[in-house]
């Protein structure tokens, strides 16, 4: 029954942290409900495991945990930087760059 609590307080966090992240005044503070949505999430997926008895679920959890931790970076980091890596100084070739080959 505790464990019932648990998961429908849940429910009530990830409505509230969605309407957040609809009326979130700047692109950082949805992203940062974003993250949240994925915690609670996270925390939902292990509470329902417990409830059914299958603990492969927090498994599941963990690795979700992980993906939604690099993909937080990445969106913050895109939005920030307008891509996703650094693609380095680009090599001109002018006369005076030796050409490679024969």
């Amino acid at each position: 029954m505790m464990f019932a609590a648990a998961a429908l307080a849940l429910l009530v966090t990830l409505a509230l942290v969605v309407v957040r992240a609809a009326l979130g005044p700047t692109v950082f503070d949805r992203v940062q409900a974003g993250n949240t949505i994925g915690t609670v999430a996270l925390l939902l997926l292990s509470v329902l495991g417990f409830l059914t008895g299958r603990p492969e679920f927090l498994d599941l959890a963990l690795t979700y945990g992980l993906l939604n931790i690099i993909g937080t970076v990445a969106v913050l980091k895109f939005f920030r930087y307008g891509n996703l890596g650094d693609p380095g100084e680009e090599l001109e070739i002018t006369e005076s760059t030796p050409k490679a080959g024969p």
